[in-house]
């Protein structure tokens, strides 16, 4: 494989809005400071930075940038400086790309959603459309293992670009960040000796690929089985939902809503509620196995109830979309989390560390596909 004949320069891009916006609204943010960190300890990298593809002049201080070290530059200095860009939060605009090549540069378009999915629903159901698809040529597309069954064909075909599977990277840098923040006498982490567990669900319900229906089918089975052992249901990213008649027909089909143990609540940061409101986590996913969701419940120690194939021997598992499976695994947790938390923990944290920045696979897998994009020419 070629190699450039010097150190890279390297631009992830991101969406910064004017005025309030927080790293807590969606795990891109993040996964652009991520990788922008990784790629400064890459041996191959000279510099990386964020560049910011909207134009927005500050950025606010919820983003936390600041505080982690990483800089920041426009689209005019990136097309001065910069020798590859990583297309992620923010599109860069065709022009500006045409002219980015025409000076030697490459491009990757890192895809961190299950795009085929939700571009699916923007399609048939009249929903705003992403404008993802633009006849702008990429050296190729980036994605992660969770959507390489259901997307590669989409990404390869609509872009005409080769297709190349990266590592998910996670780090606690900004979670501990937001932990911090806790008030006096609240702690993020699972505490043991409760009788009966708060047991919390944080799908986003955006689309159909991350959605509560499962975990409440979920927490009715276990319910049914053991109801002496729930205080309460919280089911978060609601409030839009339980006005939907199909969705009040459905809740009300469950005893958990019946009884008064479920309850359906905003949008939260997951260690803030869990602080106040949580033992347990129950989550469901579709094609969409690898979420932070899941990285943050392993490293408070909380029992999380999955069917994510990625981490089946963490956390308690269940297969696809069988609730009977997910609600045993769910009362197994109730009867045994307490007891095998030293060996939960330590199975969690030796994960984690496998989708760490500073993991020598990850800086690796990323440098290679860094100068895979130079495999026809050179700087």
């Amino acid at each position: 494989m070629y190699k450039p004949n010097r150190k890279l320069r390297v631009g992830v891009t991101i969406h910064i809005r004017d005025g309030n916006q927080s790293i807590w609204e969606n795990g891109i943010f993040q996964n652009c400071v991520f990788l922008v960190q990784l790629f400064n300890l890459s041996p191959e990298v000279e510099k990386a930075v964020l560049v910011n593809g909207s134009g927005a002049k500050e950025v606010h201080p919820s983003m936390m940038f600041d505080q982690v070290g990483v800089e920041m530059i426009d689209l005019p200095a990136a097309l001065e400086t910069l020798d590859v860009i990583i297309e992620m939060s923010s599109q860069v605009p065709e022009d500006w790309l045409a002219k980015f090549r025409a000076r030697g540069g490459r491009i990757a378009w890192m895809r961190c959603g299950n795009d085929y999915v939700i571009d699916i629903e923007r399609a048939m159901y009249g929903l705003p459309p992403g404008g993802l698809c633009s006849a702008k040529k990429y050296d190729a597309v980036w994605t992660l293992p969770e959507y390489e069954h259901s997307c590669t064909d989409y990404f390869a075909i609509t872009t005409r670009a080769p297709v190349k599977i990266v590592p998910h990277l996670w780090t606690p840098e900004f979670f501990n960040k937001g932990i911090a923040t806790l008030p006096a006498g609240l702690r993020f982490g699972y505490q043991q000796g409760k009788p009966r567990w708060r047991v919390c669900c944080f799908e986003p319900n955006m689309c159909m690929v991350k959605t509560c229906i499962t975990p409440m089918l979920v927490c009715e089975e276990a319910y049914r089985k053991a109801p002496q052992r729930f205080e309460f249901i919280r089911i978060c990213n609601t409030l839009k939902a339980k006005e939907n008649p199909a969705f009040i027909r459905f809740a009300r089909s469950l005893d958990i809503v019946n009884h008064g143990i479920a309850s359906f609540e905003g949008r939260f940061a997951v260690y803030e509620y869990m602080a106040h409101f949580g033992d347990c986590i129950v989550s469901h996913h579709w094609e969409n196995g690898q979420n932070y969701l899941y990285y943050e419940a392993l490293y408070g120690g909380y029992p999380l109830i999955h069917n994510s194939e990625f981490i089946r021997e963490l956390g308690y598992f269940y297969p696809d979309f069988d609730c009977q499976a997910g609600g045993e695994a769910l009362v197994r947790a109730l009867e045994v989390h307490d007891a095998n938390m030293e060996q939960y923990k330590a199975q969690s944290a030796e994960y984690l560390k496998t989708l760490d920045i500073q993991c020598q696979r990850n800086i690796a897998a990323y440098t290679n596909e860094l100068q895979a994009l130079y495999c026809s020419g050179g700087l």
